[in-house]
């Protein structure tokens, strides 16, 4: 383990001012919340703006592959704001994960995942733990055959990088999204719409050999990242309801006065930054190959995604009956949170992982 600087440079701090001031623009509550009700105009827009205009589908990306040749430490800042502003767009599912699944590819696919020309997303379920069994299609003469549940970032997705298995065992191939019948779910957070996948006997283009450790590693680095867009998740409720207790008035006094209401959001300010911490360790370890890298995202996973539910319930609980009422953005926070806190694992299979990798016995 090496000593790693945790606070924002400057670069980062003008990389958040960027994307925040786009998305303040371009990513209005009102259009969020109309995703619920089947209007999905939103996100192409958006995700243009965010992986074209801005040039953010090409962050991780190498600058000789036509990226940003940037690290995990920007891509957390990036996260942090999407989650501030609980963006709709494909950015965790296509240039974290599926861009991280192809690093070590030569074809020409990162490349156009680079410029913003094609997006992709890594057909596991979303639920998948980086460090658990995951299900594969199989691979015969025909082609790859079988269905795999719960996707996130599908229905966005151009190409689908695709795990299966075959003669020589798992394998990833690229295959176009119209060669498959992609199936929208009903999700919780509509605003990362899940979608069910079938292929069959559809071709693909083998992209990397051995599909296992390329896959874990590709859950590991969304993993980790995921717990900076739960800080923003966390940190939007707690500035908003901090705001909102500080003018709202009731029985002659502003509520936020009220010895009782200071007590619940004292904790939940430590707790948000003891997020920021766990949050930004994980991406600093990530970025710098780290050897605590792993550890770390278990911490960050395990803390964040219970820490973010808890700030959006506060959220909506505080807010009053306003909080409870479809005009009020803090249902899309809670949201985004209770679907965030099983993705790539729940808190107990993050537990239990970290108590393996530090030997301490875990929980029965």
């Amino acid at each position: 383990m090496t000593e790693l600087d945790l606070l924002y440079t400057d670069i980062e701090d003008d990389l958040r001012n960027v994307v925040r001031a786009v998305l303040a623009a371009h990513c209005d509550p009102g259009a969020v919340t109309a995703l619920y009700d089947g209007d999905r105009s939103l996100v192409a827009s958006l995700w243009k703006s965010v992986a074209v205009d801005l040039g953010l589908a090409g962050l991780l990306i190498p600058e000789d592959r036509g990226g940003a040749g940037a690290s995990a430490r920007e891509a957390a800042v990036v996260l942090e704001e999407l989650g501030r502003f609980v963006a709709p767009v494909p950015f965790l599912t296509s240039a974290v994960v599926a861009t991280t699944l192809l690093l070590g590819t030569d074809g020409p696919l990162l490349g156009q995942l680079a410029a913003g020309e094609r997006t992709a997303a890594l057909v596991t379920p979303f639920s998948t733990c980086a460090h658990g069994t995951f299900p594969t299609v199989s691979l015969g003469p025909d082609g790859l055959t079988g269905s795999i549940t719960s996707v996130a970032g599908a229905l966005e997705a151009d190409v689908l990088m695709v795990p299966a298995e075959g003669p020589d065992g798992v394998a990833v191939y690229a295959v176009p999204a119209d060669r498959a019948e992609i199936t929208p779910v009903i999700s919780l957070d509509m605003t990362r719409q899940l979608a069910d996948i079938t292929f069959d006997a559809v071709a693909g283009e083998q992209v990397v050999l051995h599909g296992e450790s390329a896959v874990r590693r590709a859950l590991e680095a969304g993993t980790a990242l995921l717990a900076s867009e739960q800080y923003g998740v966390a940190r939007w409720c707690l500035d908003e309801t901090v705001g909102y207790l500080k003018e709202r008035r009731q029985f002659g006094r502003v509520v936020g006065g009220f010895q009782a209401i200071k007590h619940r959001l004292a904790d939940l300010y430590t707790a948000v930054e003891s997020a920021n911490a766990a949050a930004r360790y994980a991406a600093a370890t990530l970025a710098a190959d780290d050897a605590d890298a792993t550890v770390a995202a278990a911490v960050a996973q395990a803390f964040c995604g219970d820490l973010a539910v808890l700030a959006g319930e506060e959220a909506v609980q505080l807010h009053g009956g306003m909080g409870m009422t479809w005009e009020h953005p803090a249902h899309l926070y809670l949201k985004r949170a209770k679907a965030d806190q099983i993705a790539f694992g729940t808190g107990g299979a993050h537990r239990s992982r970290l108590a393996e990798l530090v030997d301490i016995p875990g929980p029965r």
